[in-house]
């Protein structure tokens, strides 16, 4: 047990990232949705590339989405209109009628002959209206004359055409028929003001009754339209998939998984995505461990890589199962924003393939998914550079939606021959897509405070010479801040002229030597007055005083909150090279003793990174460069080559990915920078 104990304490990293590999396999195989994978890729338009097939078994032919919605078109458009039928309403117009003429008098202009004539009349008018029913124009419910319709009256129902019903538009012109030929004006216009008065809509829509009758129906339409048998031809070699082959295929497709996947092949297919999964994460780390050892060796920055995969495929994933006509709008292209920020753009885009080729499995249209975020992470890596200006990010989201739009454009031409059966909708995904993909600055943001990472804004912020920790050092140290500037101008140009990261290098020089703020009047930049304290010193002490500016500095560093990635450039600038000068002179005090090496050596450790041995070059180049008497051409070019060959012949920079090629580039820039600092103008006439 101790052992094991043992074992496991010595190598807890390695199982720190076994457990971080089977919680992330397992995770993503919990997200995805649990269906089978059908055996046959096709398409609409294209020849079908496999053997002749035949049907394993009796399946439905299924109609297709068209057949369905044209056919719920037209019972929808065919069913019948239900009407309610009010007989108590007439009633009580023919009691309202009556009343109203009883009590008119006999008089001069109207006799009792008169009134019974106007009464009978009218009974006769309200009797034909009401004969089918009046309507009210607005509850025609796009009626045409000839449409048939229902009257439910009461229990009984009688179906009679729509222009048999009366409407409000018709009655003016009915009672003006009925009494056109009356020969006495006063009861006309009487029987005229009553009957337009009393005479109200009887027939009414009935929508519940009617959506009712609808629904039945729809319930019972079928939606397959044949059977193929066991062992029958579905589609044989070369032909083209469309129409009824790409019918009888989807139909094929979608009865396989509804018979193959069942419960009793679950854990099967669970297995199946657990090996895809795992390989795909098996990969990540082997590309880590072999291009990134940096990266692999620090668990932190492996767990963020992870997580940042999980995140995309839990958020694909809950669109696949919840609305897969969402599906592009999940911003993917976030990863290799934000892995490019904090990394660099071949891990960015490495791991985005693979996130993408694990979604291909869950998604519909894998194809054509799998291809249309490749490109745009591909454009994505092309094209996000400089976070730090506004407009950048901007532009290349704009750039990145463009693509996506493009490239579903051609697969929409392809799969249809035409543009008129685009979804043109999808466009206004990417568009959202595109304003999601800003979130990348949120959460560059948020990874910073969270991982510790660095990216190029906050690279930006920190090489501000007005933050407080450089005005610091420019106030205690003003010798040693010119030093950081010159030497982050000439680490510039130099990470510029092979490829390195110009902002990061930059940074690092700028606080590479804080810890001479600890004792400024030690280091010749800040000796103004011409008095050296050395000069009461021991070469001992001299030398301590001088190898621990690194340890300071990254004390000074660490209390201010400075990110690790440029305190690297505080370890790392002298790597382990020798403090000669108080070594030489402690030799020289002393010759007949050894003299301990060890103290007059910095600790370490030596650069990592081109950005780090960069740093190293030009901090020495600088300094030396000032011992020059009569700086030429010659002189500069000598130096810094002598400078170069010995932190080489030293093993400085056999940890530091960088080339003999690169080094002699950065050799060239700094030559020329200091040829220019160095360079003296004409002397102009008194």
């Amino acid at each position: 047990m101790k052992k094991l104990i043992s074992y496991l304490y010595r190598n807890n990293s390695i199982v720190y990232k076994v457990l971080l590999f089977l919680s992330t396999a397992f995770a993503i195989v919990y997200f995805f949705p649990k269906g089978g994978k059908f055996r046959y890729d096709f398409s609409q338009g294209k020849p079908w590339q496999y053997d002749n097939l035949y049907a394993p078994f009796d399946f439905a032919i299924e109609k297709s989405e068209k057949e369905v919605s044209d056919e719920i078109t037209q019972i929808t458009s065919s069913s019948k209109q239900y009407f309610l039928f009010d007989n108590t309403k007439v009633d009580e117009i023919k009691s309202e009628f009556t009343q109203k003429l009883e009590s008119l008098k006999v008089s001069d202009s109207l006799s009792s002959q008169d009134i019974r004539k106007l009464k009978k009349s009218g009974n006769q008018l309200i009797n034909n209206i009401y004969r089918y029913g009046f309507i009210d124009d607005v509850s025609k419910n796009k009626l045409n004359k000839n449409s048939i319709v229902v009257l439910r009256k009461g229990e009984v129902i009688e179906e009679i055409s729509y222009q048999k019903l009366v409407q409000s538009k018709d009655i003016l012109t009915k009672i003006n028929d009925k009494f056109v030929d009356y020969e006495k004006s006063y009861g006309k216009d009487y029987i005229f003001e009553v009957l337009s008065e009393i005479i109200q809509p009887n027939v009414s829509f009935d929508a519940k009754f009617t959506q009712k009758e609808l629904d039945e129906i729809l319930n019972d339409i079928s939606y397959t339209k044949g059977m193929v048998s066991k062992d029958a031809l579905i589609i044989q070699k070369g032909d083209i998939v469309e129409g009824e082959n790409l019918n009888v295929l989807n139909s094929f497709k979608e009865a396989s998984k509804s018979l193959i996947w069942t419960k009793s092949n679950y854990n099967w297919l669970v297995l199946g995505y657990t090996l895809l999964v795992s390989l795909a994460l098996l990969m990540l780390l082997l590309f880590l461990d072999r291009y990134r050892k940096e990266i692999y060796l620090d668990n932190s920055k492996v767990t963020f890589i992870f997580s940042n995969v999980l995140l995309m495929i839990f958020a694909q994933t809950l669109m696949v199962k919840y609305n897969p006509d969402f599906l592009y709008v999940i911003p993917l292209s976030i990863l290799p924003i934000v892995l490019k920020a904090f990394f660099d753009a071949r891990l960015g885009l490495f791991t985005h393939v693979l996130t993408v080729l694990l979604l291909g499995f869950i998604v519909p249209n894998s194809f054509e998914f799998i291809y249309l975020h490749i490109i745009a992470g591909i454009v994505t890596i092309l094209s996000v550079t400089e976070l730090y200006k506004r407009a950048s990010l901007f532009i290349s989201i704009a750039q990145i939606t463009l693509i996506y739009m493009v490239t579903y454009f051609a697969f929409s031409i392809i799969k249809e021959g035409n543009i008129s059966n685009i979804k043109w909708e999808y466009f206004g995904l990417f568009a959202v897509n595109g304003l999601l993909s800003f979130l990348a600055v949120f959460f560059i943001y948020f990874y910073e405070k969270i991982f510790g990472l660095v990216s190029d804004v906050t690279l930006l912020e920190l090489s501000n010479t007005n933050s407080k920790l450089l005005r610091e050092l420019n106030e205690k140290a003003p010798g040693t801040f010119q030093h950081s500037m010159q030497v982050a101008n000439l680490a510039e140009a130099a990470a510029n002229e092979i490829g390195a990261n110009s902002m990061l290098v930059r940074t690092g020089a700028l606080y590479h030597d804080i810890g001479k703020m600890k004792n400024p009047k030690f280091f010749t930049e800040n000796q103004i007055t011409g008095v050296n304290p050395h000069n009461d010193l021991a070469p001992r002490d001299s030398a301590k005083i001088i190898l621990d500016h690194v340890i300071d500095g990254i004390e000074i560093a660490k209390k201010n909150n400075i990110p690790d990635r440029i305190i690297d450039f505080i370890r790392t600038h002298h790597g382990t090279s020798l403090v000669y000068y108080f070594y030489k002179k402690e030799k020289d005090k002393n010759p007949n003793m050894e003299v301990e090496e060890k103290k007059f050596r910095y600790q370490g450790p030596i650069p990592f990174s081109k950005e780090t041995a960069i740093l190293m070059i030009c901090d020495a180049a600088e300094a030396a460069s000032k011992s020059l008497q009569n700086p030429s051409a010659q002189s500069i070019d000598e130096l810094i080559d002598k400078i170069v060959e010995g932190q080489k012949g030293n093993n400085q920079f056999i940890n530091s990915n960088i080339t003999f090629r690169e080094i002699e580039k950065i050799k060239k820039v700094i030559k020329g920078k200091l040829m220019n600092i160095y360079h003296l103008r004409i002397e102009y006439p008194e």
